[in-house]
């Protein structure tokens, strides 16, 4: 088995979308709307053919982002090496966004830093074969 997709409701549908387009390599597909239920989406594709469903609908509650709360937290996504998580960490804070942990090997053995993306939601940056168990 495997995980099919993850899915997020945003408020700025284009600029999530593009910001895992620029920074992950992720492939956008076309976008879709449903004009009857005020529902649009974009499906985006990660090398490994993982999906994330990026949608955007009337109505939706933006609540706070805090640190520690129940339900969706982060998405993990894995580079190459440690050297492309210093590249990237270092691409996208001087782009602008937030990095909430510089790159550094956590104590369950992952060279990782975590970034926020436009609207807050954490992403991990992570270095292919620096974690045990997996």
């Amino acid at each position: 088995m495997r995980i099919g997709h993850v899915a997020m409701y945003v408020n700025d549908l284009e600029a999530e979308v593009d910001f895992f387009v620029k920074y992950f390599g992720a492939k956008a597909s076309s976008k879709y709307s449903n004009f009857t239920s005020n529902f649009s989406n974009y499906w985006l594709t990660f090398d490994n053919n993982t999906e994330l469903e990026i949608m955007q609908r009337e109505g939706v509650i933006d609540q706070p982002k805090g640190t520690y709360r129940t339900g969706y937290h982060h998405i993990a996504i894995t580079v190459m090496d440690r050297k492309e998580v210093d590249e990237l960490t270092k691409r996208i804070a001087d782009d602008g966004y937030q990095v909430v942990k510089g790159a550094r090997m956590t104590g369950d053995k992952r060279y990782e830093s975590v970034v926020l993306d436009p609207e807050g939601n954490e992403v991990e940056i992570i270095a292919e074969g620096t974690f045990d168990g997996i």
